[in-house]
């Protein structure tokens, strides 16, 4: 599986997103997702959760790391947040 980045929206459903981290981590050593805006921050910190418990069983344990990101939206620059999801070694 390709390691894009996944973009994150105040709609999107967190087990969706969680299952597609948990897929990804599993191949790769880290995972790294867009928001931008609270509805989307919550919806991902929501899936980061969630993975936790996904991996768990194959003896991963991961943990992110945010940042902000600057990026473009109908040609106007917006401040975004991305998170840095990688695994933790034991």
């Amino acid at each position: 599986m390709e390691n894009t980045p996944l973009k994150v929206s105040s709609k999107s459903n967190p087990n969706s997103v969680a299952g597609a981290i948990a897929a990804m981590i599993k191949e790769n050593d880290e995972v790294v997702m867009y928001t931008i805006g609270a509805g989307s921050l919550n919806q991902a910190m929501k899936a980061v959760a969630i993975s936790r418990g996904f991996v768990a069983p194959a003896g991963i344990n991961i943990a992110c790391i945010p940042a902000f990101r600057e990026c473009e939206v109908d040609g106007e620059k917006v401040t975004g947040i991305a998170i840095i999801i990688f695994k933790v070694k034991k």
